[in-house]
């Protein structure tokens, strides 16, 4: 899986394998920014249950109850 964010940071591309082909996926946020994890090495490793906050628009270091 690769994950892309726009400069701007409304804006998340994800690319993945299915076995198949490729499957694209693009979300763009009305308000707010998708956050990201720090890049270290180039390549960043996410939990499943991180990537389901980044892939929401939820701040993941900080996720809050409604």
């Amino acid at each position: 899986m690769f994950c892309f964010r726009g400069k701007r940071g409304n804006l998340l591309k994800v690319i993945w394998h299915d076995g198949q082909g490729a499957c694209p996926f693009t979300k763009r946020l009305e308000r707010g920014r998708f956050n990201r994890p720090t890049v270290e090495s180039g390549v960043v490793t996410v939990p499943p249950a991180q990537l389901s906050y980044l892939l929401s628009g939820i701040d993941w270091r900080k996720p809050q109850e409604r």
